[in-house]
């Protein structure tokens, strides 16, 4: 090499030096969402004004200043997380936030030792993520998902306010057991409705079109979507298909009342989001995620599409337009 070539080349790794050293020294997170990034849900959820970010913020650290934050969208599948964890395993982060039990059990499995904050999970203990809420004693550590008495909730809210269904499809993606748990109290709830219920297992998009159109083959059909990172990966469709087909659906998810969907009941993945931010901060100062106590939720949220309820021809009853904590229009 050329003295002037040497020189030049000194040069160049002398001032990025400072740029390299100053993105190494900041703390590595990455987050696996099941949405992808063009989602309406996002600003709230995610990113520097998102309710993620607040939580961390709150425990001193900042995106860009003391942290980076790799956001790994549309994680919606297996292949596509064993794809993301791949990745990260060549350079592992301090902290993973993942919001899908699927995504959690392929995270502890290759990563064991890598600290894992996880919400909107369904029963946690009983898929082995943690010992018990109290002490959790892994890896590990969250927020769980709605509790399985909140079946009968939703089946009494689709028919308040849809009082014409008499036949509910209950879809469920068969891989992750969760959702199958709210299944029996909407089961119960259904007797006292005069309702008869049926477990819709889907596995693809063709799969979810098949279900909706059989259902909808027949008058009085109604459908429960209960939160999965399946399902939310293909919202889109079952809302239009929702739409075309004239069936009236209760959702786990806001996200699918914003997006166009009747209405859902669940938790509030915002409240759910700043909560996970604040443990991420509490494990980047040192504390372990076997001592944070898994929590469950605090807040729930009704949301209603009157747009949607108009186009099926819905008025929806007062009482149940009273306990709405948003409105769409």
């Amino acid at each position: 090499m050329r003295r002037r070539q040497f020189i030049a080349l000194l040069g160049a790794t002398a001032a990025a030096g400072p740029i390299a050293r100053a993105q190494q020294s900041l703390r590595q997170i990455a987050v696996l969402v099941p949405a992808g990034e063009d989602d309406p849900m996002n600003p709230a959820l995610w990113g520097s004004n998102g309710a993620f970010e607040q939580g961390l913020a709150q425990q001193g650290w900042t995106s860009g200043r003391n942290v980076q934050i790799d956001y790994r969208w549309a994680i919606d599948s297996a292949d596509k997380t064993k794809a993301a964890i791949a990745e990260l395993q060549a350079r592992p982060p301090d902290v993973i936030v993942a919001v899908s039990s699927g995504t959690v059990a392929a995270l502890r499995q290759a990563m064991p030792t890598v600290p894992i904050v996880f919400a909107t999970i369904y029963e946690p203990v009983a898929q082995g993520f943690v010992q018990s809420l109290a002490h959790p004693g892994g890896n590990a550590t969250g927020f769980t998902n709605v509790p399985a008495t909140i079946g009968g909730k939703w089946l009494g809210l689709l028919s308040e306010m849809a009082p014409a269904v008499t036949r509910v499809a209950y879809m469920c993606n068969p891989s992750n057991p969760g959702p199958l748990q709210p299944y029996a109290a909407a089961e119960a709830a259904a007797h006292g409705h005069a309702i008869s219920i049926a477990m819709a297992a889907v596995r693809s998009a063709a799969e979810i079109e098949t279900a909706m159109t059989t259902l909808a083959r027949e008058p009085g059909g109604g459908l429960i979507v209960p939160p999965d990172g399946f399902l939310i990966g293909q919202s889109k469709p079952i809302i239009e298909l929702a739409a075309r087909e004239k069936l009236p659906a209760i959702y786990g998810f806001a996200l699918f009342a914003v997006r166009g969907g009747l209405a859902s009941y669940g938790v509030s993945l915002s409240e759910q989001n700043r909560e996970a931010g604040e443990y991420v901060g509490r494990i980047l100062r040192g504390e372990k995620p076997a001592d944070l106590p898994v929590q469950e939720p605090s807040q729930y949220e009704l949301v209603i599409n009157l747009k949607a309820a108009e186009a099926l021809g819905l008025r929806i009853p007062p009482t149940v337009f009273a306990s709405a904590d948003k409105v769409i229009e």
